[in-house]
């Protein structure tokens, strides 16, 4: 008996994300959302910023990384996200690499996500004009063009945007939820016992 798929009716693709994280990321925001995003099935690599093969978060954690920036395809993916931490924004911003890489997957429709300081990259980029967007308490005014609301998690299109570490978890199920559905960031929320 043959117990194998049948070959006209391959798995789905899964859902391909990644996380680019700089040397003084925050840890918190970076890890809940891979953790959860693989928890959700999803693929949420960890790309390097400097190409090294460790991150090294603003709290002194160092993490490995999945992939390097320079080798990363924006077409192969259908997010990006960025985690805050004030020194690992401020090389995401001054990347233009980073800059070009978000307006490619903004206008192929993908999303882009970023929490707590790090949608001042985003509105770096040119992605937040005319969009209601949040971030770390202080920081909207370098939300460029942005309409700045204080909701914990904000999502206008294809931009999904959140304050900090306390709201992490939030963010990341709503980026479940806009790449899958709402039902499935509901049952991942149920499993981690999040109120």
């Amino acid at each position: 008996m043959n117990l194998t798929k049948n070959a006209e009716t391959p798995a789905p693709s899964p859902i391909r994300t990644f996380l680019i994280a700089a040397d003084g990321f925050e840890e918190v925001e970076g890890l809940t959302v891979v953790d959860l995003l693989r928890r959700a099935g999803f693929v949420c690599e960890i790309v390097s910023l400097s190409d090294g093969e460790t991150v090294t978060g603003s709290h002194g954690i160092r993490i490995g990384a999945d992939r390097f920036f320079s080798e990363t395809v924006p077409e192969d993916y259908d997010a990006v996200i960025l985690p805050g931490g004030l020194r690992g924004t401020e090389a995401l911003k001054a990347d233009r690499r980073v800059l070009s890489l978000l307006q490619r997957m903004h206008a192929a429709g993908k999303l882009t996500a970023a929490v707590c300081a790090a949608p001042t990259v985003l509105a770096e980029a040119g992605l937040l004009g005319g969009r209601r967007a949040t971030c770390y308490p202080g920081m909207e005014e370098k939300l460029t063009g942005a309409l700045p609301c204080t909701d914990s998690v904000v999502r206008d299109g294809t931009v999904i945007t959140s304050r900090g570490v306390g709201t992490s978890i939030a963010f990341a199920l709503s980026i479940i939820a806009y790449l899958d559905s709402g039902e499935h960031a509901e049952e991942i929320a149920r499993r981690i016992v999040y109120a």
